[in-house]
């Protein structure tokens, strides 16, 4: 059992920056999905394939760059693929290499560029818009600064099975 009464604590003005980080992070995302689950029968992971695929030279990615893209496991990456492709928004392809490529295909691409506008003007809206230019490098900056010190924290003493491996 912890001791709640020992250890790093966050102090409440550390306690409440975290929970309004949490709390802003779990509203946007959900008012996004929404948006793109309603307008456009999109789904925020639907999405984030699409944008990958899309923005890759060939339109085209092995399976394995997509979940380290998305840095999704590989079970899920597995099952969201069979979905996309049984509603034509991708598909497998054998090549040369152990695991196929997947391919955005006409209705993909149709799919993401039908809605990337709206879903861009949304992120200014409600993000870019709220931040504003001098806090939006800030946070830029130092969200920059948490991935590379969780980065640094993968590949030194964080243990195997937290790493997060596609």
């Amino acid at each position: 059992m912890v001791d709640v009464g020992k250890g790093p604590w966050l102090d409440d003005d550390e306690q409440k920056a975290w929970r309004s980080y949490l709390l802003m992070r779990k509203t946007l995302e959900t008012h996004m999905e929404r948006h793109l689950q309603r307008e456009f029968g999109l789904s925020g992971s639907d999405f984030e394939i699409l944008v990958n695929l899309s923005e890759a030279e060939t339109g085209r990615m092995r399976a394995f760059e997509l979940g380290q893209a998305t840095q999704w496991e590989k079970s899920r990456m597995s099952h969201h693929l069979t979905r996309m492709e049984k509603r034509g928004l991708v598909r497998r392809e054998s090549c040369d290499a152990r695991y196929p490529e997947v391919a955005i295909t006409d209705e993909g691409r149709a799919a993401i560029e039908a809605c990337a506008p709206e879903h861009a003007a949304r992120i200014r809206k409600f993000f870019v818009d709220v931040f504003g230019p001098e806090r939006l490098t800030a946070l830029g900056e130092a969200s920059a600064e948490v991935v590379d010190t969780i980065r640094k924290h993968e590949s030194s003493d964080c243990p195997p099975e937290v790493r997060g491996h596609c």
